[in-house]
Order: C-alpha cells, then sequence, then structure tokens
C-alpha cells in the first residue's frame, strides 16, 4: 500500500567513467567498474536518459522523473520545476585528474547559442582538498577576450587563469557564465540547475576514454564567458556555522549535528540531505526513517518534515530548491 504522502526518496546511485576521475567515490560506498576511472556519482538527477531511480521501498524503481509529474505537489511544493524536470542535479565529483576549462552559459548566452542549450549556475562543496588540488575560478584582473584568445594559442592558458585556494569545508559558487576548472585530487559535492550544457573551452585530457579526441567549444565558450565574473568562496566556518551558498535556483549548506542532537526540517519545498562526517539519520514526521553516512544522499520531498539527528554527532550537506 502507497503511504498517504511522500516518503523520504534515496535514489540509486549513477557512477559516470570519466577520464580526469579516480576511485575515491569506493570510499562513500560507490560500485564502481572495474580499471576505469570513475568521476561522478549522480545522486539525484532528472535528465533526458539519466534519470535517478529509487533503489529501495514502496516506490522502489520508480524515476524522479515519474514523480515529478504524477506526485508534483508532495515533491515540489512550492518550487517550479525547470523545463518540465526537477529543477537541479546533486553529483559527488572525483577530480582525481585535471577538469577541462569550461563554462556554463547563461540565460542570455543560450538565446545566442543554437540548439537546446540551457543556463546552469552551480556550487561545489569541499569534501576533501589534497595540497596539489588546484582550483581556477574566472581570469585575472585584466584579462579580456582578446588576452585570453592569445594565452589560448601560446599554451600558456593557466597563466590567465584566476586560482583559488580552497581547503575542506569551502563552498564555492560558481553561476552561470564563470570560466572554471579544477584539478589535482579534489573530493567535491556538487549542485546545480538541471542542465547538461558545458562548453569547454581548453582541455589538459584532450583524449578521452574512448581514445578520441574530446569536443572544444572555443567560440560558443569565449561568447559565453562573463570576463569580471569570477567564482565566490565561502571559507570553513566554526562547527556551530551554517555557511554555504544562496542563488535564486538554490541554498547549500553545511549542518553540525552535535551527539545526541536534533536539527528540524520544515515542510514547504524540496531538500536534499548528504553525509559528510559521521553517521545519522533522517525522520519524517510518519516515522519513516532513512540512515545518513559520509557518501548517501536522501531528497526529502516538499510535504515531508522531520527532523535529522546524530548520536554521536555528525556533518552533513543540506540542499533547499
Amino acid at each position: 500500500m502507497i503511504s498517504s504522502f511522500l516518503p523520504p526518496l534515496v535514489f540509486t546511485p549513477v557512477v559516470q567513467a570519466r577520464v580526469w576521475g579516480g576511485r575515491a567515490l569506493e570510499r562513500f560506498g560507490k560500485i564502481l567498474p572495474a580499471a576505469v576511472p570513475c568521476g561522478e556519482s549522480w545522486e539525484v538527477a532528472d535528465l533526458p536518459g539519466m534519470e535517478s531511480q529509487v533503489a529501495t521501498g514502496e516506490l522502489a524503481a520508480r524515476s524522479l522523473r515519474d514523480l515529478s509529474r504524477e506526485r508534483a505537489e508532495e515533491l515540489l511544493g512550492d518550487a517550479p520545476m525547470l523545463y518540465g524536470r526537477f529543477p537541479v542535479l546533486f553529483k559527488l565529483l572525483d577530480v582525481a585528474g585535471s577538469l577541462s576549462l569550461q563554462v556554463h552559459p547563461d540565460e542570455a548566452a543560450c538565446r545566442e547559442l543554437s540548439g537546446e542549450a540551457r543556463p546552469k549556475d552551480e556550487a561545489w562543496y569541499v569534501i576533501e582538498a589534497q595540497p596539489s588540488a588546484r582550483l581556477y575560478c574566472g581570469v585575472l584582473p585584466g584579462v579580456g577576450e582578446a588576452e585570453l584568445r592569445r594565452a589560448l594559442a601560446e599554451g600558456r592558458v593557466e597563466q590567465a587563469l584566476l586560482p583559488l585556494p580552497v581547503r575542506p569545508g569551502d563552498f564555492v559558487y560558481l553561476p552561470a557564465g564563470t570560466l572554471h576548472a579544477a584539478a589535482g585530487g579534489l573530493l567535491l559535492a556538487e549542485i546545480q540547475q538541471a542542465s547538461d550544457t558545458t562548453l569547454r573551452l581548453f582541455d589538459w585530457n584532450p583524449v578521452g576514454l574512448d581514445g578520441k579526441p574530446r569536443p572544444l567549444h572555443v567560440e560558443q565558450a569565449l561568447r559565453a564567458v562573463r570576463f569580471e565574473q569570477r567564482g565566490r568562496i565561502a571559507h570553513a566556518p566554526p562547527p556551530s556555522g551554517r555557511p554555504g551558498v544562496r542563488c535564486p535556483a538554490f541554498t547549500f549548506e553545511r549542518v553540525s549535528v552535535a551527539p545526541g542532537g536534533a536539527v528540524p526540517l520544515e515542510a514547504g519545498r524540496p531538500r536534499i540531505l548528504c553525509g559528510v562526517e559521521g553517521t545519522g539519520e533522517f525522520a519524517d514526521t510518519a516515522g519513516r526513517v532513512v540512515p545518513l553516512r559520509p557518501g548517501s544522499t536522501c531528497l526529502v520531498p516538499a510535504c515531508g518534515a522531520g527532523h535529522l539527528t546524530s548520536g554521536a554527532g555528525g556533518v552533513f550537506l543540506l540542499v533547499r530548491v
């Protein structure tokens, strides 16, 4: 029998092989294909051909696409769908190598680009960062299109980019139009608008896992870059803090739960919870419980109020749509 309102939803992760990936996602309990670098685990997704499916319970094997369409009021509440689908995509990223230098177009750029381009704001939470890790978010002051073209032609593009030092616990906000890249050993949680439009300007991995060149979109990317725009970092706060990213599409926060503590979550809009440190659980008002450990994720429907608890204390990520 189906419950009277949607329960907290746990989806089957979809692991993506990436040339820049590694094996770190195994530490989060993800099942990776053998001998292949894996860069992404899609935890909550509703893109064409990549729709999350409920892992267990009364709704097992139902897709997020189906639930967004059939039970929209319970799932979404006041949150609007985006292009007829669930409005955000949540991933875990293992950046063992180098992401391409890329940009996601904003609405103005999408209107200029042909095809199905969609704008995408996104944000990262730094779970782990090796000493060799590098993050680029925008270009250096004074660098415009001509200077960037020259740097590309002369093979010194990194000299035109703004490096941002990060450490575990930092949030990085990348509004659409921000040129960005990451490399050298980062484990990230990523929230983004539900769009898969990525324009590559430069690639440190010119050949993909299939042995074929990865496509670049130099002219389109240059049209989409907002040269005055740079990523913004919210550095790791005290344990009691709840900083993060706030933008029109979502909020992204870190929640610390003291040993034996509880954090209430009110109904109204969908929320995504992901474990970072320690263990805990979310229980809704109907008594349905989802355990949370590092790397595990659940989607709390808009109709579901409840409490996030932790016996020994824990740190969790909270997305509000």
